[in-house]
């Protein structure tokens, strides 16, 4: 019985089953039916049709919005499946695949998009709109998402967005041109859980805070790169404020009030990523504003002007998986401020205290099992380095770079390290790595840096078996041996190699074509010999900056440049090459820095009109002939510095010279340049204003020295036009140099008188005009030159009164000497009525009474005692006496020999 009704059951069962699954079937087959029957509304194609016709779509990305189809199936909307109302409209192109497309769509924003009145989202990022959002958008009563990032909108954000009461997301960001002065409509978007509004200008809306403390359902703030005005938080009310808050992006915004802590600390307890970098906020950080945030696990405070320690600020912190601190001014020992964050041991996975101050040994990080990055890089660590640190496993980014770790590196600080991908210990110089060349690591490194430690003198076996490497740097590693000759082959992936400031042997044919990847070769400072020619072999199309200066390498250049059309920065200064210039140099057409200074190269100079981007031309200390090209001036028209100095050019300095308005730093001295200065110099206008540019580095003649500027060349403004032919006068326009820093004029054949306002190179440190024939007086205006350090005015045909000033006097005497007409102080004590030089006659006459007689007197007491000195020896000494005579002897004979020979060669030139 009991077994017939528990099988009754069962069937009972099986049939309900079997109808709920025909109910089930019926109506998913009729919801299939209504979503293939059901089309989109007439008026909202219609609309969107409309909406059409005002853009520009080149990358046909809308080439299914046409009549005929049903407008649900088009790309980029979506429809209710059982009204056919147009619910989603995203024409979002980078968003994702579906919608990508290589160009944005152009155009306006139609009002026709009224007409889908049941829109909820509405994505039109990424496109380029321009004009101001539109006003209608806020009567798009059913919106929830709302996004127009970077769309290329302009003006103010219009209230009316306000009305979108259904709102939970709204993105405007990195809208360039877009601002708002009152967010006041914010507090209307009582649903809003996510609000963008990155990079629109908000610097005029004083109560921020006031109208953000409003959306209490907010989940995510974004606003970084507001210019947001810096107010103090301590007085706001926090009632009613959003408690939900979770995500809080405020960087890049130039706050400085430190107040900004307690409004974090009080406005929501559910931080889990708060990003405050790159501001200028300031002092210490409050011990408090962390305390209650248990689920925080994201903090980034760094580009900022924080001081003092970690101490007790992020104890609590259990749940921090990554704490960014990074660019700072904390000073604190290291291992304190690693106790403090002992609570997230379990959970810490990146920590970056790069950029501070931070001192003492490196920290012991035993317990920080899932640590993947850390970074201490340019801080003040020093002492030893302790084993544990090879334990940390997960462990794969390690950057110490830029300390005074004073330590031995050994196979057991790496023992472990299975994960790592990056390992940068450069520029501690008291850094040993002592790694036995038959260790085999147990990582595969893509970075690997260790420039100004002690790596050398053999090239490292074990860096030979880390085959991953895209980046390696090992300059200044006392290295003295030569390369393996499989390099290339064991570094196949190789996209940086700076082997710089060793002594590395070998020579370059010997290494096989770069790695197809390669983009920067910096081998400079080295001992490597041999031709170029296997460059034209090198397959390295993506090759940007190219560096073997201060080698041994000699013969021409090889004419395949060509190939290297990426080529930004080429440096082959000081080495053995010579031949010509080859013609293919003028294919370079990405070529900013051209550096082909002290080497044998001669003949003219290749056109290098194509090569429009140079920023420097470094020709210096060559043999170089002809005259100056004329397309330096007419092509180059981003020429920063030009320097062909000790060359033997020849001709005049082409007036079109003066065409290069850029021009930071012209050097055309010791050549053979004749003819007169252009008196158009006051179009070179970077010498008359403060732009700065990125400068390469370059040596230069300054103050009489020869010196190698850096990142300062940008700051610099100097002509050299030196020993040369020059005639003429210093024309006035020269004058107008208002910044020029340096001018020196000195050894030519200029003539006339010095302009009178001279004063007006207020920025001049150093001038010569030495050895030239300039007559005249020095104008008083020589008096405003208050930064003159180097003057020199010598050998001139200068007269009258050396003008009286805070620094003309200060200089040595020798730098106005030469100049018969020229008196007073330093040169002579002062000038008589007509600016002559006074001289008293009968000082003057007893001084050379005193003189003679001194003279007399001297000279008959020097020829006793070295008559005495050397012929009583030879008559005291017979064996210095017969060494003298036999010297005398030899010397004799060797003097004759050569000239017999001498004259026997040259009779035989002649007969020829």
């Amino acid at each position: 019985m009991l077994f017939s009704i528990m099988s009754g059951r069962r069937i009972h069962s099986v049939l309900v089953g079997l109808l709920c699954l025909v109910i089930a079937s019926t109506i998913c087959c009729s919801n299939s039916v209504g979503t293939s029957s059901i089309l989109c509304l007439e008026s909202e194609r219609h609309a969107l049709l409309q909406f059409k016709q005002g853009l520009v779509d080149e990358s046909n990305a809308l080439a299914s919005w046409k009549n005929e189809k049903d407008c649900c199936k088009w790309r980029g909307i979506a429809c209710n499946n059982q009204t056919g109302h147009v619910i989603t409209l995203n024409l979002c192109i980078f968003c994702d695949d579906y919608m990508y497309a290589a160009t944005p769509l152009i155009g306006q924003i139609d009002p026709s998009l009224l007409e889908l009145r049941h829109l909820n989202h509405l994505d039109l990022s990424f496109n380029d709109f321009g004009g101001m959002i539109p006003k209608f958008i806020g009567s798009l009563s059913q919106l929830k998402e709302l996004k127009l990032a970077q769309a290329n909108f302009s003006g103010s954000v219009p209230p009316q967005l306000g009305n979108l009461s259904n709102l939970h997301t709204l993105d405007l960001s990195w809208n360039e041109f877009l601002s708002s002065e009152n967010m006041e409509w914010l507090s209307h978007l009582s649903s809003l859980r996510y609000l963008n509004m990155s990079g629109v200008d908000l610097s005029k809306v004083v109560n921020w805070p006031q109208s953000l403390s409003k959306l209490t359902s907010l989940i995510e703030l974004q606003l970084s790169w507001c210019r947001l005005p810096d107010v103090n938080l301590r007085s706001l009310s926090f009632i009613n404020s959003p408690t939900s808050l979770q995500v809080l992006d405020l960087s890049q915004n130039s706050l400085v009030n430190s107040s900004i802590f307690h409004w974090i600390a009080n406005v929501s307890n559910n931080f889990v990523h708060i990003q405050l970098s790159d501001n200028d906020l300031q002092g210490p950080i409050p011990a408090h504003v962390f305390t209650s945030m248990v689920s925080l696990g994201s903090l980034d405070l760094s580009g900022n002007l924080l001081e003092g320690g970690m101490t007790k600020a992020f104890q609590n912190l259990c749940s921090l998986e990554s704490l960014v601190l990074a660019s700072n001014q904390f000073s604190e020992n290291i291992q304190d401020s690693l106790e403090t964050l002992s609570c997230a041991k379990d959970t810490l996975e990146s920590l970056d205290l790069s950029h501070n101050w931070f001192w003492g040994s490196f920290p012991e990080l035993t317990g920080f099992s899932k640590l993947r990055e850390l970074r201490l890089h340019d801080n003040t660590l020093n002492g030893s380095i302790p084993e544990s640190v090879g334990q940390l496993s997960s462990l794969e980014h390690l950057d110490l770079f830029g300390n005074s770790l004073n330590a031995v590196v050994t196979e057991a600080h790496l023992l472990n390290l299975s994960s790592l991908k990056h390992l940068d210990v450069s520029n501690n110089t008291a850094l040993f790595i002592n790694l036995s060349s038959d260790w085999n690591p147990p990582f595969q490194l893509d970075t690997l840096g260790m420039s100004s430690c002690k790596v050398g003198p053999a090239f490292p076996k074990w860096i030979q078996t880390q085959r991953n490497l895209t980046r390696l740097s090992l300059d200044n590693a006392s290295i003295s041996d030569s390369l393996p000759s499989n390099f290339w082959d064991l570094f196949s992936d190789l996209e940086e190699l700076d082997l710089s400031r060793n002594k590395i042997r070998g020579k370059l044919p010997d290494l096989p074509s770069f790695p197809p990847g390669l983009i920067t070769l910096y081998l400079s400072n080295n001992m490597f010999s041999g031709s170029l020619s296997s460059l034209c072999a090198t397959q390295a199309p993506q090759l940007n900056f190219l560096d073997l200066s201060e080698n041994l390498l000699s013969g021409e250049l090889p004419n395949c440049w060509m190939s290297f059309q990426l080529l930004d920065i080429l440096y082959l200064g000081k080495n053995k090459l010579s031949g010509k210039l080859p013609s293919s140099l003028g294919n370079l057409e990405a070529i900013s820095v051209l550096g082909l200074h002290s080497n044998n190269f001669s003949g003219e100079l290749p056109s290098l009109k194509n090569c429009t981007r140079l920023t420097i031309l470094d020709l210096g200390n060559n043999n170089l002939s002809g005259k100056i090209p004329s397309w330096i001036n007419q092509n180059l028209k981003y020429l920063r510095a030009l320097r062909l100095r000790s060359n033997m050019f020849n001709g005049i300095i082409p007036f079109s010279m003066c065409g290069l308005t850029t021009i930071h730093v012209l050097d055309l001295s010791q050549n053979n340049i004749s003819g007169a200065l252009p008196y158009c110099f006051n179009n070179i206008l970077a010498l008359a204003d403060d732009a700065t540019y990125d400068i390469m580095n370059v040596e230069l003649v300054w103050k009489g020295i020869e010196i190698e500027f850096g990142e300062n060349l940008q700051f610099l403004r100097s002509i050299d036009i030196s020993s040369n032919y020059l005639v003429g006068e210093i024309p006035q326009s020269i004058t107008s140099m208002s910044k020029l820093n340096s001018l020196n004029l000195s050894r030519n054949n200029l003539t006339g008188k010095l302009p009178e306002n001279f004063g007006n190179l207020k920025k001049l440190e150093s001038l010569d005009l030495s050895r030239n024939q300039i007559s005249g007086r020095i104008p008083t205006s020589f008096s405003s030159l208050n930064f003159l350090e180097v003057l020199d005015v010598s050998h001139n045909h200068l007269s009258g009164e050396i003008p009286l000033g805070t620094q003309l006097q200060t200089f040595n005497a020798s730098a106005y000497m030469g100049n018969l007409g020229l008196c007073g102080p330093p040169l002579t004590p002062n000038c008589s009525g007509d600016g002559t030089t006074q001289v008293d006659d009968n000082k003057e006459h007893d001084n050379d009474g005193l003189i003679n007689l001194g003279f007399f007197i001297s000279t008959v007491l020097g020829f006793i005692t070295g008559f005495w000195v050397v012929c009583g020896s030879l008559v005291l000494k017979s064996s210095w006496r017969y060494a003298y005579f036999k010297f005398l002897d030899d010397s004799r004979d060797w003097v004759y020999v050569k000239a017999v020979v001498y004259k026997a060669k040259m009779q035989k030139r002649l007969r020829r």
